[in-house]
């Protein structure tokens, strides 16, 4: 990581920032599985999958918010540690196996917390995009950021 954490005040709305890249494999959907217990078929057995709507093996969407959230962290634009107030997701389309991953990024809104005058909330606007370019999910996540110190 080489950019050094920001504060709620070192942010703009408009400020954008792409991910890196992050390979779904087989191996990561079934290691999903096991770890959340989801082992619905169309994640975890190739024949019932194939048999699908969906032609092949599919990662659960929770995988892809999951594989976004980590995304971000991994980025040159990332805040102080905060709280994560929530999220607003949707699933637009399959991830399969060797979809090739990345999160687009941008400050959407951003406002001074009412409750606790030395934290910011700031609203991230986000897309998980495959190697075709295509939105597979996007949304939105809410955070509460640090303020500099004595900006207040």
């Amino acid at each position: 990581m080489s950019a050094a954490e920001k504060y709620w005040d070192d942010a703009q709305v408009g400020d954008e920032c792409d991910s890196p890249s992050y390979r779904v494999t087989k191996e990561r959907i079934l290691a999903y599985a096991d770890l959340t217990g989801d082992h619905t078929p169309v994640h975890v057995d190739e024949a019932y999958a194939k048999a699908s709507h969906f032609g092949g093996l599919v990662a659960h969407g929770l995988f892809g918010l999951s594989i976004a959230d980590g995304l971000k962290t991994q980025s040159d634009y990332r805040f102080l540690p905060g709280m994560s107030l929530g999220w607003t997701w949707d699933f637009r389309q399959p991830i399969r196996v060797d979809d090739v991953l990345h999160v687009h990024f941008r400050v959407d809104s951003m406002r001074a917390s009412k409750s606790k005058p030395d934290w910011g909330i700031v609203v991230l606007a986000s897309d998980l995009i495959n190697q075709d370019g295509l939105t597979v999910q996007s949304g939105e996540h809410r955070l509460m950021v640090p303020r500099k110190p004595g900006a207040f």
